[in-house]
């Protein structure tokens, strides 16, 4: 089903941007531009974030920080 009509994103499009990571509809115009022109789908993209399209906003929401859900990366020890 298509979300957004000013740039054809649709719900699939959505739930795998929020899979990536993007939990606000902030982030999910940044990732596909839904939300950035007449802005009447915004309120759709909310209630899909909503419903668990964001799988880390759990987490957020039981205390975890920014910082655990990053994942971490080992940098070569510069010698």
């Amino acid at each position: 089903m298509y979300i957004c009509n000013c740039f054809g994103v649709t719900d699939a499009q959505i739930k795998k941007h929020a899979a990536d990571g993007a939990c606000t509809p902030r982030q999910i115009a940044s990732a596909c531009k839904a939300g950035t022109d007449c802005g009447s789908c915004v309120r759709k993209i909310q209630a899909l974030l909503g419903r668990g399209a964001c799988p880390r906003r759990e987490l957020v929401e039981q205390g975890e920080t920014v910082a655990a859900l990053t994942p971490r990366v080992e940098l070569p020890d510069a010698a």
